[in-house]
């Protein structure tokens, strides 16, 4: 594997789409990282809200990159952070991680190369830091701290939905460090559990970033649970080489689901707490290495999978709160490509929840569980835009449809009829039953059903069985339909039952009308829902996709690490749409920083170029952006204050190394400084790179047409340094731009 050290450029003079273009090989940020970064690389403390696959980890990896010294990364979550450091080290950043799953001389090989300061991240469990008597701590006191971040920081606060008290002694970082920044990262956090987490991390002055909770590519169904398995099946056939989570409630509902699904001919495995360690551990790997699959789980299948190309998420069951069903479901879908995640309902849930969530001695925050869980209840049972109710808990707007749920794509559910008579019999038996009751027992006591449960003096009630002509889900949708329109209101109690609501006497003794939804029955409900199904497919070229999926898989297998670490769908997809046919036109696909072109870009571009000689296929990179240039067009830039100050002192005669250790500056930001007054005609090119060398270099630049040091470095060797590299491409510039000599 080719290594390089990671470029150090300090805070006034770093460019960090400079990073982001030649070690992630993107040219433009996601919303909300790019405030995030300057932020954190000038030496703030901050707060960041961003959701599930959206970009937290470059956050924290570019600053680390951009500053001196050595970027401590905490997170709970050992499969996450290898994932993350064979991320890195796959685009030539020396990181590593330290943690249980690691031998002693693995720990201590670790432990030197962070004294020798070799790393540029180093990713640690919260418990490494908690110890009395921490070697860790002395250590980080003798080393460059550059930035503390702190991964999955609700699991700080006693409000949040995953508290974990090893959290609390990260608050002695900002005390023991106090110049060094910290950025505490979450998927979800409310306002209370906000300000718990600075409060904990002793960082009164951070700011907080939130991002945007929505998630566009994200299609998001519920279903009732009645014959879920079918509808399942049903989901799941159009998505054979797809891969995917279903999460269940318990450690049996994982093995008995896997079972059935492998015997209906899918590649399925459990997953739960109940395993040993090292089974799932194995278990949790396979399923990264794989582009395909089915892992069945509890929500012991943890936060930290940072596996892009999952394409759906399905649970069983109902998710104790928003935040967990946010977070499991923000799985789905991170490589940005359309994702789906289905959640089958029923009512029966509530109670089996209610016991797992109560807290022991804790009456306050039993309380607020209990609240959550009424309120993931109530986004199930709830007809507006699933969207629009998921934004609106974490406190952002989102106005109209989405078009991206079941209830905005659902267009037959606005049909009403009057259904005053039926309200009034539904009304009149949650009178008659003393609003005592939940759902499932009016629903049965309507139906006049002879079931046991039935008291026998429920039975002789005149309401008794008024209902019977209706379907159960008819009845189910118009009790929830009453809910919504505050005809009844369900109590905040240990067992939820029916009671009249404000609105119920008008109906029952002042004849208001009311309207109620068309149910449509379960073969009508089967057959639209099987339209939903089908595969949003992409306007790119599935053959060369596939091609191109099992070049991958055979890389990542020599290689030992996930698919997705390679590259992610989205890369592949864009290869497949564009069809380059160059290493410059590679160089312009989302993806192909300039150690992944090294490494894989031949291979790659081969196997395009052999697809498309054998289908007539030309390249269609002018289409992706217009001028058939995707990477910045290398620009004069302004002379600056910091500029002028290197300058002077080299026009002094001293050296770049000692310009560097003079102004604390890295020596590869003086080379920049200095290479750019090559375009003003203030200094010679010729002292920078030879005549002979200057040479090769043009012509390569004319050659390949080539704007990039990245590209430029890559076609040259190690022959060239950067600075020779800078110097070139500056005078060519130079000439080009007519600037005098």
């Amino acid at each position: 594997m080719n290594s390089m050290s990671p470029i150090e450029i300090p805070l006034h003079s770093m460019n960090s789409k400079n990073l982001l273009k030649q070690y992630y090989g993107y040219d433009s940020y996601r919303p909300g990282q790019e405030a995030v970064i300057d932020h954190v690389i000038t030496g703030m403390d901050c707060l960041v809200l961003m959701p599930t696959g959206g970009g937290k980890s470059m956050c924290f990896q570019i600053p680390a990159l951009a500053m001196k010294g050595t970027a401590i990364v905490i997170s709970p979550l050992i499969a996450l952070m290898k994932d993350q450091v064979d991320a890195l080290i796959e685009i030539g950043v020396n990181a590593s991680f330290l943690n249980s799953s690691q031998s002693s001389e693995e720990q201590k090989t670790v432990l030197k190369n962070l004294e020798n300061g070799e790393l540029k991240l180093l990713y640690i469990a919260p418990e490494r830091l908690s110890a009395q008597n921490n070697a860790i701590i002395s250590l980080l006191k003798k080393i460059q701290v550059s930035l503390f971040a702190i991964d999955e920081s609700h699991c700080i606060s006693h409000w949040g939905h995953d508290f974990r008290p090893d959290y609390l002694s990260l608050g002695k970082l900002k005390v023991l460090f106090p110049s060094v920044p910290v950025i505490a990262l979450t998927a979800t956090a409310d306002s209370l559990t906000r300000k718990d987490i600075i409060q904990k991390l002793n960082i009164p002055k951070a700011k907080i970033f939130i991002s945007s909770f929505n998630r566009p590519n994200l299609r998001y169904t519920v279903e009732s649970k009645d014959d879920y398995y079918a509808k399942m099946l049903e989901f799941l056939s159009e998505r054979k080489d797809q891969s995917g989570i279903i999460y269940c409630l318990s450690r049996q509902n994982t093995e008995d689901l896997a079972e059935k699904l492998k015997s209906d001919g899918y590649n399925a495995i459990s997953y739960h707490a109940g395993l040993e360690k090292s089974e799932r551990a194995l278990r949790q790997e396979n399923f990264k290495l794989n582009d395909s699959g089915i892992i069945v789980a509890t929500i012991a299948f943890g936060m930290g999978i940072d596996k892009s190309n999952v394409r759906y998420v399905v649970h069983t069951h109902l998710p104790k709160n928003i935040e967990s069903y946010y977070q499991e479901t923000g799985r789905a879908g991170r490589d940005g490509l359309p994702g789906d995640v289905i959640l089958y309902y029923s009512g029966g849930d509530i109670i089996k929840l209610k016991k797992f969530i109560a807290i022991d001695d804790n009456e306050a925050q039993s309380k607020i569980m209990l609240k959550k869980l009424r309120q993931m209840a109530d986004y199930c049972e709830s007809k507006v835009c699933r969207r629009k109710y998921l934004l609106n808990y974490f406190d952002e707007n989102f106005d109209g449809k989405c078009n991206n749920c079941d209830v905005c794509l659902n267009t037959e559910s606005t049909a009403t009829f009057d259904g005053t008579i039926i309200a009034q019999k539904i009304l009149s038996a949650v009178t008659r039953l003393r609003e005592k009751f939940g759902t499932g027992y009016l629903i049965d006591f309507l139906k006049g059903s002879e079931s046991k449960k039935i008291r026998e003096e429920h039975k002789r009630i005149p309401t008794f069985g008024k209902g019977k002509d209706h379907h159960r889900d008819e009845l189910k949708e118009w009790i929830n339909t009453l809910i919504q329109q505050e005809y009844l209101i369900q109590s905040n109690g240990e067992f939820v039952v029916l009671q009249l609501g404000a609105k119920a006497a008008d109906v029952l003794y002042n004849g208001a009308s009311v309207d109620l939804p068309v149910v449509k029955k379960k073969l009508e409900r089967k057959q639209s829902s099987g339209a939903r199904t089908k595969v949003r497919l992409q306007d790119y070229d599935n053959n060369l996709f596939e091609n191109l999926r099992a070049l991958r898989m055979e890389i990542a297998v020599k290689q030992n690490i996930a698919p997705y670490i390679v590259f992610p769908d989205s890369t592949l997809v864009e290869l497949c749409r564009f069809f380059p046919q160059s290493i410059n036109e590679l160089a312009n696909i989302s993806g192909f920083g300039r150690i992944k072109i090294e490494k894989y870009g031949d291979h790659f571009l081969k196997a395009i170029q052999k697809y498309c000689k054998t289908h007539d296929i030309k390249s269609k990179m002018n289409e992706r952006i217009p001028g058939n240039k995707t990477e910045s067009i290398r620009k004069i830039e302004k002379t600056n204050t910091t500029k002028l100050e290197s300058l002077k002192l080299f026009q002094q005669g001293k050296s770049i190394e000692n310009i560097a250790k003079e102004r604390k500056l890295a020596v590869s930001t003086i080379g920049l400084h200095l290479s750019h007054f090559i375009l003003t005609g203030e200094l010679n090119v010729l002292k920078f790179i030879s005549k002979d060398k200057l040479k090769i270099a043009i012509d390569a630049i004319k050659e390949h047409d080539i704007s990039s040091a990245g590209i430029l470095k890559l076609k040259l060797g190690d022959d060239f340094s950067y600075l020779e590299i800078n110097a070139a491409l500056n005078y060519h510039l130079k000439n080009q731009s007519g600037a005098l000599s």
